[in-house]
C-alpha cells in the first residue's frame, strides 16, 4: 500500500487537522487549546462535570476540556470531521497529507501523547449533529462551548434561544466567533448582527445580548483571540475571534 493511502487527503480536513494538532504559525498560540483554557478559567471553582463542545471540528478543544471535565461531548455537523475525532480518540493519533504547494503535500502524524492529552481520550465522545436541532440526550451540561460556530449556522437564533435548555443552572456558555456573516452559510435575515437596525449599527454582540438576555447574564465581556489557519506553505488565514462568556440564570 502506498504511503498516501494511510493519510486523509481531503484538503479542508487536512487544514483543520493542522489547525488543531499541528504546528503554531506566525507566533500565535493554538486556538482550540486557547478556547479550552478560557473556558476552564471561567469555571472558577464551579464543578467541571459535563461539557459540550458544539462545532468541535477536529476535536482539540474537546480533548483539552477533558483535562478537567469528567465527560466531554464533541458535536460537529461534518461527518468527516467527526470521523477524524473518533480516530484520534481511538488510535491516539491521526495522519494527514498537509498541503504545501500546488499538488505537493507533506505527510504529518500527530499524537495525543505528544500533546500530553492521551489520558483524556477516555473522557470524550464525538457525535455528528446539528447545532440548530440537537438531539434530546445532549443535556445536563455545566459548560457549553461554541467555537467559531454561530456565523456558520443556517439559523443561529435556533441555537442561541434554545441552548439554555441544555445547561444546568449557573452553567456557562462560551461563544467565540469572528462574526464573518456570509449568505453562503446564513441567509441575511438570519444574521445575529452586522447590519443596521432602526437606522443604527447593530452588532453581533448587540444581537447576542438580545437573544440571550432572557436566560443568561454576561459573565465575561468580549475579548479577541487570534487564530491562524494554514492553507499552504505560503498562504494563511489570520483572523480574530471575539469571545464572550455567559452564565445561565438559575430557574
Amino acid at each position: 500500500m502506498q504511503q498516501s493511502a494511510y493519510y486523509e487527503d481531503d484538503t479542508t480536513l487536512a487544514q483543520y487537522l493542522e489547525f488543531h494538532f499541528g504546528e503554531q504559525w506566525h507566533g500565535e498560540a493554538n486556538f482550540p487549546r486557547g478556547l479550552a483554557r478560557v473556558a476552564i478559567d471561567a469555571m472558577d471553582g464551579r464543578t467541571p462535570g459535563r461539557a459540550l463542545d458544539i462545532g468541535c471540528a477536529c476535536g482539540r478543544t474537546s480533548f483539552e476540556l477533558a483535562r478537567v471535565f469528567a465527560h466531554v461531548d464533541g458535536i460537529d455537523f461534518s461527518s468527516k470531521f467527526v470521523e477524524q475525532c473518533q480516530v484520534m480518540a481511538r488510535d491516539k493519533l491521526v495522519r494527514y497529507a498537509r498541503p504545501e504547494e500546488g499538488a505537493l503535500v507533506s505527510y504529518q502524524e500527530r499524537s495525543l501523547a505528544s500533546l500530553d492529552l492521551e489520558a483524556t481520550a477516555e473522557r470524550v465522545a464525538f457525535h455528528q449533529g446539528d447545532a440548530c436541532d440537537l438531539k434530546p440526550e445532549f443535556t445536563g451540561y455545566d459548560l457549553v462551548l461554541a467555537g467559531n460556530l454561530i456565523d456558520r449556522l443556517y439559523d443561529p437564533a435556533l441555537f442561541l434561544t434554545r441552548i439554555h435548555d441544555r445547561l444546568n443552572d449557573d452553567g456557562l456558555l462560551l461563544i467565540a466567533s469572528p462574526y464573518t456573516w456570509l449568505e453562503d452559510y446564513t441567509p441575511r435575515d438570519k444574521w445575529v448582527g452586522g447590519f443596521q437596525k432602526d437606522g443604527e449599527d447593530y452588532t453581533t454582540l448587540d444581537g447576542l445580548h438580545d437573544m440571550l438576555a432572557p436566560h443568561f447574564t454576561l459573565l465575561l465581556g468580549s475579548r479577541s483571540l487570534p487564530f491562524v489557519i494554514r492553507e499552504t506553505r505560503n498562504k494563511f488565514q489570520y483572523s480574530f475571534s471575539e469571545l464572550t462568556v455567559w452564565q445561565k440564570i438559575s430557574s
